[in-house]
Parts: C-alpha cells; structure tokens; sequence
C-alpha cells in the first residue's frame, strides 16, 4: 500500500471520528429564549397542567371548580370509566376523565425488557382540547369529566375489518355540548378521533382551539440517552417540514407557528405519534419540548404537539382528525402519503437517497426469503464487494505495482534528495513509464464512504433491525454487540465493553494490510490503524461491524488470490506508442517542467 491509501485510510478514520461527534450528544451551549424561537404565542396556545380532583380535600374542590368558570365547573368531578380496544397490532384504552386515551400497547413490539412496548404515559392519558372560553378561563377538557356510551371495564375485541366507535359526551347545559367520537379499526395502526361543538360559539372565544398531544411517547429502550438523540417534535407545512429538539436540560424550545398544516407528531427512536388533519384544515401548529434528567442520570426528551383550529363561530362545528400510533416502518409510514416518512432517520441530502432507495428495499428484498438479517448483511456485503470488483481489482493492480516500484523510488529519492522538484518529476516520469496511477488505491474507498454512513444510519434508527438477533453474543443487530465487559470506561468513547465483531473487523484489516503495506516507512501504520479503528468501531451497531468484517475478509481473500496469481509477473514499462501523456499526472508533470524552464529563464 502507497502513501495515497495509507492517506485514504487515515481520512476515513477522520471522517468516522467527525461522524461519531456530530451524533454524540452536544455539550451544553447558550441557546436563545423561548421567545426567540416563537414566530407567535397567543395565550391559548399555553399547555395548563391541573392537579387531580380524586382525592382532593372537599374544602378545596370549590375553588378548583370556580376554576373552570361558568360552563364547566360542574364537570369538575365525575364518574371514571375504561373501556379497553383490542386489535390484532394493538391494546387501547379509553376513560372517561378528560375523554383521554390513556394506553397503547403495542402487541407485536417489546420494550428492552420484554415488556409489550406501551406509548402512553398512562397516568395522565392523552389526546383532548384546549380553548380560552369568553368568560376569561383557560380550559382543557382533559381536566373534565365526560359522560360515556360504554360500561366501566368493558372489553371490545375487534378481527377481520371490524370498526368500533366510542362516544363521549360533555353537556354543557340547554342545548350545549360537546362530543367525542374515537372510530377504531383492525389491522391499522392508525384511528380516526371526531369532535362536534354542538351550541359552544359563545363559548369559546379568540376564534381558534387545539387538539393537543401533551405527553410525549414513553421509554422503550435500554439507553434513554441514546434514545433521546432520536426524539423531536414535527410540524408539516405545505411540503415544509418545521421541527424542534430539546437539545439541553433546564430550556424551553417552543415554536408556534401559522399556516395551513398537514400534521404534527413526535417520535422517539423506533416510534412515532402523529395527528393527521382532515377536516377543516388547521390554522397552524404548536410544537413544545423539554429535556429533563431521568433519575439513573439518564436524559429524556418530552414533546407537547398541537393542531391549531379555526373556530367559526357557528352553532354547529366540527373536526376529524386521524391518529398515527405506531412503528417508524419507512414503508408503513409513506403508505400515508402525507410525508410522514420524512420523520425517518435516513441521513442528510446526500445519504438519504441512498438509505431510502437502495438499502433499505434491498434488505427488504432479501429478508423476504432469508429471515436473519445477520445472514442479510452477510449477502448484502458480497453484494457490494461484486459490484465494486471492477474498482478493487484495479486498485489491487495498482497496489502491486506500487510494491514492484518501492526499490526504483527510494534509489530515486536517495540520488534527488537535495532537489526535491526534480525528485517528484522523475517519480512522476516512473509512474507514467509503468502505468502506475497512485491515486486509483483510493478510489474504491470512496464509493464505500457513502454506503458506510448510509448504513450507519439505517442500522442504529430504522425498526427493522430493532432486536433482530444473528448469532452467538449477537443479540441485537442494531446496537453494539458485548463480548467483552470492562471494569473501566475507554476514555473519549464511554464504553465500559470490547465489541467482538470490532475486535474482528480489526484482525481482517490487520491482515489486509500487511499483505499491501511493504513500504518500511509505513509498517506503523500497519498496527496503528486497525486498533484506532477497532476502538472507533466498538461503540457502532453490530450490523454495520459485521458488514465492515465480511468486507475486509472478502477483501483479504481477493488480496490473496490476486497475489497468488500475479505475484511473480515482471514489472514492464507501458509501450510507448499506447502510453497517455494526459490524465492528471501527465498534466502535473507538463506544470512542473514548465515551472522549471521559466526557474532557467530568470
């Protein structure tokens, strides 16, 4: 191996330390207030968290119940019932306080601990209205008791196509109420959630209100911090996408925005939540978060998300919302075709296509008749190591050559030494008279680069490999694989364990390079290289470790045959007559002559 590769390969280490911290988390840093981030924030747009009334002293519940003012003090109070939804990808709940969905359990998703993945935070529930009436008084019905159409704890189970619809009714007095009608489906991970404003248009007030998402999605990983780099809230806006990230603790990151708005959600590594419009069309969004220290020192990021509605003043309103509860499956979320998908982590511009087009329908592809991924990422590297034969085979020629020519450099460099201009044009000149291209040992490196970040980013965040197992200590293909536990933490990474498959990808490039590198100069290189790049690759997912390993064994196994078989041919010079004098080198010698005759001519 020349001194190009050895550069490539010290760049692509650089780029990988570069990569590493642009997706560690971020050191705290001075970020502007709340204010600066908001475009606009009417009092209504303000989450008000209420204490319970269970339970609350009975001199207390007046003055809370003054609270609500005059339309709806007198649901301060009431009657809690559940009812529960099974579905064939999902359990849910619904109660009667607040009109809440207050469980979402997903059937076919476990959280780190085996424990079916729940998406709500179920002692507060989710899901409910928020307004400003024209008495004066801030009111989220989540606070409010509604009466219901079903029996406390009762059970529906739905199969095949069937629907459920659940009503709840909030009766404001005379003609005056408000409904809620939730429309359950089988089979979807999405439900439709009505509200009608029967008699309410000298109630509400400011003209708008908000259906809003308070809570956030709840933990499902084992590392909350790693998880927390992943979450965000999201607005979608006339094919723009608006988004916020809670990046420190102890900040609020707000954004209210105006215009027409498709939806708004959140999401955390592997799921997502979105409220998707209908009918009427929302006047804008509202997008709040918050990162807070979990008490094992772990962080979270909590997202609060709105629709804002217009109110039109009119004895009759109503709104249709349709909810997504579920996976961060690209696929499942571009069924939507309201760019959902763009909630996906898939890389910037340059990967993205990449990740969405060419990996991710390949594994697909190939899970579809293998079941292990292991055994997919396995073919997936052959596959590329095929299509990249034309440029690793030249690069091999090249590197032989480049071997063959060490002894003629160094006797160059030697008798040139004190004329390094002229040292270069003769080293250039012996290149050109063997058909040497040093730089042809980089190029297959490069269309690796791409692959290899694109990678990087579907196997730590896309719900494909979430827990898929290969073999042996490889559990988990989307984090990084333990095989050895440390008393210590490596300093700069943070791991307190040795990945197995990075130990691997070490040993194969260990090999690899001691069947390229001969120049004596570089032999450091040789033991350098493989253990920084080891300890680099200890902290990335499994799937890519193993990708990188089989690339580098294939590689070795390409490098011996190549050597096996052409390792006694001569070197010959290029015959004259077939030689070009262009090309990059042909056009740098043409400069340094050049340079040399106008040095003569002074």
């Amino acid at each position: 191996m020349g001194r190009q590769e050895t550069i490539g390969f010290v760049l692509i280490g650089l780029v990988l330390i570069i990569w590493m911290w642009m997706h560690s988390p971020p050191p705290p840093e001075r970020i502007p207030d709340a204010t600066d981030m908001t475009t606009e924030e009417p009092l209504d747009t303000v989450p008000v968290e209420e204490p319970s009334i269970i339970d609350v002293p009975e001199e207390r519940i007046t003055d809370r119940m003054r609270d609500f003012g005059t339309w709806f003090s007198h649901h301060a109070d009431g009657e809690e019932k559940i009812i529960t939804i099974e579905t064939e990808l999902y359990v849910a709940e619904i109660t009667s306080r607040g009109g809440l969905l207050q469980r979402f359990e997903l059937t076919e998703y476990d959280r780190w601990d085996g424990v079916p993945v729940q998406l709500i935070n179920h002692e507060e529930g989710d899901l409910s209205l928020l307004f400003t009436t024209t008495d004066g008084k801030l009111i989220s019905t989540r606070n409010i008791y509604f009466q219901s159409d079903f029996e406390h704890n009762e059970t529906v189970q739905l199969t095949d196509n069937d629907e459920f619809v659940i009503t709840l009714t909030l009766p404001i007095g005379d003609e005056r109420r408000l409904h809620k009608h939730y429309t359950f489906k089988n089979g979807t991970y999405d439900f439709d959630v009505r509200y009608e404003m029967i008699g309410m248009h000298d109630i509400v007030a400011n003209f708008e209100y908000q259906i809003v998402w308070d809570h956030g999605l709840q933990l499902t990983e084992f590392n909350a911090r790693n998880e927390a780099e992943f979450s965000a809230a999201y607005a979608f806006m006339a094919g723009d996408m608006e988004k916020i990230e809670a990046k420190n603790v102890g900040r609020d990151y707000i954004a209210t925005l105006s215009g027409v708005t498709d939806w708004v959600g959140t999401r955390n590594k592997y799921f997502s939540l979105a409220l998707i419009s209908k009918d009427p069309v929302p006047s804008g969004a509202y997008l709040e978060g918050h990162r807070i220290v979990l008490p094992n020192q772990d962080e979270k990021e909590n997202y609060s998300v709105a629709l804002r509605m217009p109110f039109r003043a009119r004895d009759y309103e109503t709104a249709e919302i349709n909810v997504f509860l579920g996976p961060m499956d690209h696929s499942l979320l571009k069924s939507y075709g309201v760019g959902l998908d763009k909630m996906a982590s898939l890389g910037f511009w340059l990967i993205r296509p990449i990740s969405e087009y060419f990996i991710l329908p390949l594994f697909k592809l190939l899970n579809s008749f293998i079941p292990n991924y292991g055994i997919v990422i396995i073919v997936f590297s052959i596959l590329i190591k095929i299509l990249l034969h034309p440029l690793t085979k030249k690069q091999m020629q090249s590197m032989r050559k480049m071997q063959k020519l060490q002894p003629m450099m160094t006797e160059l460099r030697d008798k040139h030494k004190d004329d390094p201009q002229k040292m270069n044009r003769e080293v250039m000149r012996l290149y050109s008279d063997y058909g040497v291209n040093p730089a042809s040992g980089c190029l297959p490196m490069l269309p690796q680069l791409p692959i290899l970040f694109a990678l990087f980013t579907v196997f730590r965040s896309t719900i494909e490999l979430r827990q898929e197992p290969f073999a042996f200590w490889i559990t988990d293909l989307s984090i990084p694989d333990r095989l050895i536990n440390l008393p210590f933490d490596i300093p700069i990474l943070g791991a307190d364990y040795l990945s197995g498959l990075a130990l691997l990808m070490g040993v194969t490039m260990f090999i690899q390079q001691k069947m390229t590198m001969k120049d004596p100069r570089q032999q450091a290189l040789v033991y350098i290289l493989p253990v920084v790049l080891t300890f680099l690759f200890t902290i990335f997912p499994s799937g890519l470790n193993l990708y990188y390993f089989m690339f580098n064994l294939l590689s070795v196994a390409q490098q011996y045959y190549v050597n096996k078989k052409h390792g006694d041919e001569p070197l010959r010079k290029v015959d004259p007559k077939k030689k070009k004098s262009g090309g990059l080198f042909g056009a740098l010698e043409k400069q340094m002559q050049l340079s040399q005759a106008k040095k003569k001519m002074k």
